[in-house]
């Protein structure tokens, strides 16, 4: 036997030797969370729940629609919801057809489309978008619905078909209520999608909107400028300071994705996650540093579709904003075009739910609505709250880094989060050893469609019977009972992306 046999056996039997024996994974990093359950630091302003987004307007008369949105009404607590496209050709507000050839207006499908909201004690946050043809300067059109984006060829017939608007809706559900409706002068100006004019051009359109809808009745709320990236906010309140054009509320819209560099300049690069707090508090930043430094500010577009991710910016941007709507609830949803497929691996888009199938991201939203609304201490990547009926509800969460969900679907074919599973060392502060605590999950598993799609195949289009089962099969875990161990505290393991909602008498 030669020595180089020799040596290859005995290295073998040593490798067989060490494979004979146990692997033992390696423990979890551990992640420290404590809540003061009996600190309460201020009220906790549910601002998730203000508004979601969804479309455009005649999206919201189809069946799949009405259903998501009046599931989410009952198990998130939306109270408005924004869409585009009040005023496209497709609801023939002010269109030239075989039935109206003078092009007069004609609000009936606009009355279907705020009835179906109002009926359902829902509220529009209304956006004066996009261009009717009639009142047009050109042909510009955008996305699947062709939406026109050119500036009014009269600010005159405009303003005076913006009143004609207004006063319709104060006519019909009364000023009480539509006192309540934001309304917002058009969608992201700044971007040559949606307006082939100036910025200029669109502050005198905003101008024109706006004194037309507080010569009707100056309790109607007008704001803007609705841009992307949190653009123009100075621009436009500098505008309407020496213009003297009214504005009651800022909004504007932020995505992990967008440009760091159109956001920060040339400062070094952010994670993703970081990314939507630290340009709120930039823009707020703007806003109280303008001739108007008190109005409320909505982010009226946001997105994510990682829970975790929803719950660290939700909890960063508290006190900042009033408002964060996410884009959008519902997988009926057509800007870019129809969907071939109802799940898919990888990115499906914004949409928090399929045709009644929720999503991790909407499952996140209906853990967040059970916390309260006085706001408690805590410690660490948790949201911790005390409800009415006197129980602490605390939100905690795994953050992963992850790629931003992108508006084309399928634009990727993987979810690669980065991120390792955590155990979280929660201590409640305040309970003692064995007290008894809830505790529900959510994450790219558990609370999620994904495995039992997995399960049948992953089908594209999945039957009705199919969708039936995954509907269920998506529905959050009943609680698991648990109890506290020594000092107050409870351990919990989380995956990448994972939050977990812990509920104690």
């Amino acid at each position: 036997m030669s020595m180089e046999r020799r040596h290859f056996l005995a290295a073998s039997a040593g490798t067989l030797a060490a494979a004979a024996l146990p692997v033992r994974a390696a423990a979890p990093e551990t992640a420290l969370v404590r809540i003061e359950t009996r600190e309460v630091i201020g009220p906790l302003p549910h601002i998730w729940e203000e508004c979601v987004g969804s479309d455009r307007a005649a999206i919201t008369l189809r069946e799949s629609w009405r259903q998501d949105i009046d599931r989410a009404k009952a198990d998130l607590g939306i109270k408005r919801v924004r869409f585009h496209g009040i005023f496209n050709d497709e609801l023939g507000v002010k269109t030239k057809t075989w039935l109206s050839r003078s092009g007069k207006t004609n609000f009936r499908d606009v009355a279907e489309v705020y009835d179906g909201l109002v009926s359902r004690n829902l509220a529009p946050f209304v956006e004066l978008g996009f261009m009717p043809s009639e009142l047009a300067s050109g042909t510009r059109t955008f996305g699947f619905y062709n939406g026109n984006v050119t500036p009014p060829k009269s600010l005159d017939d405009y303003a005076a078909f913006i009143r004609e608007f207004g006063t319709f809706l104060v006519d019909r559900y009364g000023i009480a209520g539509v006192s309540q409706w934001p309304i917002e002068v058009w969608n992201e100006a700044n971007l040559p999608a949606f307006w082939t004019g100036t910025q200029a051009e669109y502050f005198q359109m905003y101008k024109a909107a706006a004194v037309a809808l507080k010569g009707i009745d100056p309790r109607l709320q007008v704001g803007g400028p609705a841009t992307s990236t949190t653009q123009w906010l100075p621009e436009f309140l500098n505008f309407c300071a020496a213009e003297n054009a009214p504005v009651d509320f800022v909004s504007t819209h932020i995505y992990a994705g967008d440009p760091q560099k159109q956001l920060f300049g040339d400062e070094p690069r952010r994670p993703i996650t970081a990314v939507i707090p630290e340009a709120v508090r930039r823009a707020r930043a703007k806003v109280r540093a303008s001739a108007k430094p008190r109005l409320p500010m909505y982010i009226n577009e946001w997105s994510s579709d990682s829970p975790a991710m929803i719950a660290h910016v939700l909890s960063n941007v508290l006190g900042e904003v009033e408002m964060m709507s996410h884009w959008v609830l519902s997988g009926t949803y057509e800007e870019l075009g129809v969907y071939d497929f109802l799940l898919s691996e990888g990115s499906m888009g914004w949409p928090q739910m399929m045709r009644g199938i929720p999503l991790p991201s909407y499952n996140t939203y209906r853990l967040m609505h059970a916390l309260g609304q006085q706001r408690l201490r805590a410690e660490g990547p948790a949201l911790a709250s005390r409800r009415e009926d006197g129980r602490v509800a605390a939100l905690v969460w795994n953050l992963a880094e992850v790629g931003h969900p992108a508006g084309l679907p399928e634009a990727t074919a993987v979810r690669k989060p980065v991120g390792t599973p955590k155990r979280m060392a929660v201590t409640l502060a305040g309970m003692a050893a064995g007290h008894a605590v809830r505790v529900r999950y959510v994450d790219q598993q558990r609370g999620s469609p994904v495995p039992a799609w997995t399960a049948m195949g992953k089908p594209r289009l999945p039957t009705i019977a199919q969708i039936e089962v995954l509907r269920r099969a998506a529905q959050v875990a009943a609680p698991e009972m648990r109890r506290l161990g020594p000092g107050g505290t409870l351990m919990l393991d989380l995956p990448p992306e994972g939050v977990a909602l812990i509920e104690a008498a």
